[in-house]
């Protein structure tokens, strides 16, 4: 991957004026959509996973290629860490890991983030390692902060990290997350070893990293 990635252009200079009014409305309403027969059966394989060799959950959500699983699944060895993207051909690019302790799932997140809720399970960690950023400002809902499924995200709980290479995104969702309840910090990111091949690059390329951590 060539280190020549250029930065977030976006016609939004600031945090979205509608995002508090957007994450309260999806706070008040709960969740509909039916969770989709092929996000049960890939629900199933973690059903497995942890019946084989029960052990505490990590998520990273919107894994892509499933390198970073793969990365923390070292960062986390006592742990069983699930990726999880609906991309299958992003999921077939994946290059086994040296870990034996984690598992991709081809999946809508919000789906397997409903049936985890349902089983009760909650993961310690949850990662969301550059997700699409969506810049344009009327893309405001499809941003994880401004998505109705948000308050399933809050719901899962545990120590949640989302990094970014556009500042305001980042500011965007600790916002969102100081609405719902649950304020953290927004650091910029200097000197860790890089989770994602997205890291690496957007790093070579000198851009500015940040994340949210709560």
């Amino acid at each position: 991957m060539q280190a020549n990635s250029r930065p977030v252009s976006s016609n939004q200079c600031w945090t979205h004026p509608k995002l508090p009014a957007v994450v309260r409305r999806h706070l008040a309403a709960p969740w509909r959509k039916p969770v989709a027969d092929y996000n049960r059966a890939a629900f199933a394989a973690l059903e497995d996973a942890l019946a084989t060799a029960p052990r505490p959950l990590v998520l990273d959500s919107f894994c892509g290629t499933g390198q970073s699983t793969a990365t923390l699944a070292r960062r986390h060895p006592d742990h069983l860490v699930v990726g999880i993207d609906k991309s299958a051909q992003r999921l077939e690019r994946h290059v086994v890991g040296g870990s034996d302790n984690y598992l991709l799932l081809r999946a809508e997140c919000e789906g397997i983030w409903q049936l985890l809720l349902q089983r009760g399970w909650q993961p310690q960690y949850h990662y969301l390692l550059y997700p699409n950023p969506w810049p344009k400002s009327g893309h405001l809902q499809r941003r994880v902060h401004g998505h109705a499924s948000f308050p399933l995200l809050l719901q899962l709980g545990g120590a949640i990290e989302l990094r970014s290479n556009w500042q305001l995104y980042v500011e965007e969702f600790g916002l969102a997350m100081q609405l719902a309840g649950r304020p953290g910090q927004v650091l910029r990111i200097a000197g860790d070893p890089p989770l994602t091949l997205f890291e690496d690059k957007y790093r070579k390329s000198g851009h500015a990293l940040w994340c949210y951590r709560g």
